[in-house]
């Protein structure tokens, strides 16, 4: 399709014509094949050369590329509004990769102190025995200036946060980005690219797990970096460097799935205000965090910067975790598991899976105590999801 139509078109529209090569044609197949192998011919030396020197844009190895994992990668781009894109094995791979192509010994980081757990450990437990110092800042940004110094090189920023649905104020941190001359990434995860588009603010780099909303059916592992050509060019040495590349089939799943991406995250958001509201009013629940309820205390900003509240909310019980544990044992429609995203409804203690191995000090600055129950939200009838909370809280 054309990209400058396109362009101008809706995400759901972007979502399903996006990347997808011209089917016009007698017995043209309308959906992506899946191109397993693992490596491709030349019809010459001469053409080899050509792709060892840069000159073309052949395919010789799908850990460099492979035509499936491009139709992904140019729906993506689109659906960011974005120059180019690079699937990769799973959400770390993408994060790591999309940070590592910024950094290098000696360099700084200033990152937001709520962060999924994965990256937060990759920062506090890998980072300083590679000679990368972070520093943390809360999601308001207060103080963020003291932070500042020669070395600083990318401010890194996740919103909503996982799991306590925080917000940082994205055009103020793009902002201060560009002030001190630092390369900005951004998770954007949570959001989806439905409801938030960091790239058109000026954004270098937009990071997923495609395995959440992206994808939208837990059945592959896969992430995503976004921005420029040539971000996306050095992102792609280090998944060639690092072997974080995305297998054919995930590149179809992940494609299959995006193409509904607009109407399940439209759902998903009506199911979760209905969740949330339920379970602000239940005396058994202590507190609510969904950037749509008044009470949430980024309601305001979500309003400002989204297109909509989002499929994922934390809850914490009363009584803490012994309340928090016979809840999740209770639930029969919400299954207890890790991850977020998928058609199905979901309950987990981030203690137990994304914020383990995290001290008191550490969960405390992030928001999670042991009675939190993060839950994401599917595609059920609400009154079912509602039933279900109900049963399991009394």
């Amino acid at each position: 399709m054309n990209t400058k139509k396109l362009s101008s078109q809706g995400p759901q529209t972007r979502a399903i014509h996006g990347g997808e090569p011209n089917r016009r044609g007698v017995n043209g197949p309308i959906v992506t094949e899946i191109i397993r192998s693992s490596t491709f011919t030349f019809s010459s030396t001469e053409e080899m050369k050509l792709w060892a020197e840069g000159k073309n844009q052949a395919y010789i190895y799908t850990r460099y590329g492979n035509p499936t994992l491009s139709v992904a990668e140019k729906k993506i781009a689109a659906l960011e509004g974005a120059e180019a894109a690079v699937v990769t094995a799973s959400g770390m791979a993408a994060i790591s990769s999309s940070l590592l192509a910024a950094l290098k010994a000696g360099d700084e980081v200033i990152s937001t102190a709520q962060l999924y757990g994965g990256t937060y450990r990759l920062m506090r437990d890998v980072f300083p025995n590679m000679g990368i110092t972070v520093h943390q800042v809360g999601t308001d940004l207060a103080g963020i200036e003291k932070l500042v110094t020669p070395h600083s090189k990318v401010l890194y920023v996740e919103t909503p946060t996982n799991p306590t649905l925080r917000l940082v104020d994205i055009h103020k941190a793009v902002g201060f980005a560009k002030q001190h001359k630092l390369i900005s990434i951004i998770d954007n995860t949570f959001a989806t690219p439905v409801l938030q588009n960091p790239i058109a603010l000026g954004y270098d780099m937009v990071v997923h797990s495609a395995t959440k909303a992206l994808a939208g059916h837990s059945d592959i592992i896969a992430g995503v970096s976004v921005g420029s050509e040539e971000w996306m060019k050095q992102v792609r040495s280090m998944i060639i460097y690092l072997g974080g590349s995305m297998d054919p089939g995930a590149a179809y799943l992940l494609i299959r799935g995006i193409k509904t991406l607009g109407v399940r995250v439209q759902r998903q958001c009506e199911n979760a205000m209905a969740v949330a509201e339920f379970l602000e009013k239940h005396p058994k629940v202590e507190r609510v965090h969904y950037p749509g309820l008044q009470s949430h205390a980024d309601h305001a900003l979500a309003k400002k910067q989204m297109r909509g509240f989002g499929s994922m909310l934390a809850f914490d019980m009363k009584g803490g975790l012994a309340a928090a544990r016979r809840f999740c044992d209770r639930v029969s429609l919400f299954l207890l598991a890790a991850s977020l995203g998928g058609v199905e409804s979901l309950v987990i203690l981030p203690i137990y899976s994304s914020h383990y191995n995290m001290n008191n000090e550490e969960l405390r600055r992030a928001d999670v105590s042991p009675g939190t129950v993060r839950v994401s939200i599917g595609l059920e009838d609400k009154k079912d999801l509602i039933e279900d909370l109900r049963q399991a809280l009394q």
